[in-house]
C-alpha cells in the first residue's frame, strides 16, 4: 500500500470536519461518501515498482506501468511539472468509472444548477462514489420537476490533497493519451482556480499540448501531436453541434410563448439535434464514440455538460511564446494572473495577446 502521511490526512479531516459544520444533514451525509470514497481508494492503491517485481502480476500492465514512469520523469524535468508520488501508485476500484457526476438544470432554461464546495469552489454537477447514491440523488431532483443527468467519470485530481493514482478506468489507454491526461492533470497542481473551468481548463490544455509536442519529439514519434490533433475535429464538430442547438434552445426558452408549446418545440429541437448527429457520424464513418451519449434524453442538464472550455487556450499559447517557451516562467506569469479577479486576469491575457 503506498504510504499516507499523517499531514495528508489529518489535513482531509480537518477540512472534513470544518465543512461538516457549515452546512445540512444531506450536506453531511454527501461529505461522508465523499471522504469514505477517496479514502478507500487510498487505503487501496499499491506501489507500482512493487507490483513491477511481482512475476504473477499481468505483463502487459507491467510494460503499461514502465513507459508511465517515463512519462511522468519527463514531466518533472521536462516540463517542470510537480510529479511528486502522483501516479506511483495502481488501483482496481472494480468499476468502470471513479465518480459519477449528476447535472440539473430547469425545465425551460440552460443554465445549470452549481453546488459549491470548499476545494474546488462552484461546479455544475454533483459526484459520487457511489452509481446508486447517484442515481438517488438524480431521483430526488427528477421529481422536483428538474432536467438531470447523470454520467460517469474516469479520472480526476486531487488537487495535491492525496497523491493521485492510476486506475483500470484509466490503464487502458494509449500511451499518447495517458501522457495527455498526466499532463493535464499535473498542470491542474500548478494553477487551480476555484469555480474558474474556463482558466483552469485552457492553462492545462496548452501544458497538455505542449507537453505532448516535446514528449513526442524527444521519443522520435513527431506526428504524434498531428494525429492527436487530427482526432480532435470529430469532438470539435461535436461541441459545436451541441453548442448550436443549446443556443437556438436558450432562445426558446427566452420567448413568450405557452410553456406547453416551449416542450413541444423542445422536443422537435432534440429531435433535430439527433437527427444532425446521425449525418455528421455518416460522414466520419463511425459515431466518434457518442452513440451512448445521444442515447440519453438530450435534456438541459446533459447538454449543459458539453461546452468548449478552451476559450483562453490562444491567450495562454501567446503567453507561453511570450516567455520564449521557458514552461517555468510561464508557470509564474499564470500564478500572478491567478491573483487578480476573473475579469482583472481575463482582460490582462487579452492585452498581451
Amino acid at each position: 500500500m503506498k504510504t499516507v502521511t499523517k499531514l495528508q490526512i489529518t489535513k482531509f479531516f480537518f477540512f472534513l470536519f470544518c465543512s461538516m459544520l457549515l452546512f445540512s444533514c444531506e450536506a453531511i451525509g454527501y461529505y461522508t461518501q465523499a471522504a469514505q470514497g477517496q479514502l478507500s481508494i487510498v487505503f487501496s492503491r499499491k506501489n507500482v515498482d512493487t507490483l513491477i517485481a511481482t512475476e504473477s502480476f499481468p505483463q502487459d500492465l507491467k510494460e503499461k506501468f514502465s513507459e508511465i514512469k517515463l512519462i511522468k520523469e519527463f514531466a518533472g524535468t521536462q516540463l517542470a511539472l510537480p510529479v511528486g508520488n502522483n501516479y506511483s501508485s495502481y488501483v482496481d476500484v472494480k468499476r468502470n468509472y471513479m465518480v459519477w457526476n449528476v447535472f440539473a438544470a430547469p425545465e425551460f432554461s440552460m443554465e445549470p444548477f452549481t453546488w459549491c464546495y470548499p476545494i474546488a469552489g462552484c461546479v455544475s454537477y454533483r459526484g459520487y462514489f457511489s452509481k446508486e447514491h447517484a442515481l438517488r440523488y438524480a431521483k430526488k431532483l427528477e421529481d422536483r420537476g428538474l432536467d438531470v443527468y447523470t454520467g460517469g467519470v474516469s479520472a480526476y485530481s486531487t488537487l495535491g490533497w492525496f497523491d493521485d493514482s492510476l486506475t483500470n478506468t484509466i490503464i487502458n489507454r494509449s500511451n499518447t493519451q495517458l501522457a495527455r491526461l498526466i499532463f493535464h492533470e499535473l498542470a491542474h497542481q500548478v494553477v487551480y482556480i476555484p469555480g474558474d473551468t474556463t482558466f483552469n481548463e485552457s492553462f492545462a490544455t496548452v501544458v497538455e499540448l505542449e507537453g505532448l509536442r516535446r514528449w513526442s519529439e524527444s521519443s522520435g514519434q513527431g506526428d504524434v501531436v498531428g494525429n492527436e490533433l487530427a482526432g480532435q475535429l470529430p469532438r470539435q464538430q461535436f461541441v459545436d453541434l451541441v453548442t448550436e442547438y443549446r443556443d437556438r434552445l436558450n432562445t426558446l426558452y427566452q420567448s413568450d410563448i405557452p410553456d406547453s408549446l416551449k416542450r413541444i418545440e423542445k422536443d422537435e429541437l432534440q429531435l433535430s439535434l439527433r437527427q444532425e448527429f446521425l449525418l455528421l457520424a455518416e460522414e466520419w464513418g463511425s459515431s466518434g464514440g457518442y452513440d451512448s451519449w445521444f442515447s440519453g434524453s438530450l435534456n438541459n442538464a446533459q447538454l449543459s455538460t458539453v461546452t468548449s472550455y478552451n476559450d483562453l487556450v490562444p491567450y495562454f499559447e501567446n503567453l507561453l511564446a511570450q516567455s520564449n517557451g521557458d514552461l517555468e516562467t510561464f508557470y509564474s506569469q499564470v500564478l500572478n494572473l491567478a491573483k487578480l479577479d476573473e475579469a482583472q486576469r481575463i482582460e490582462k491575457l487579452r492585452q498581451s495577446f
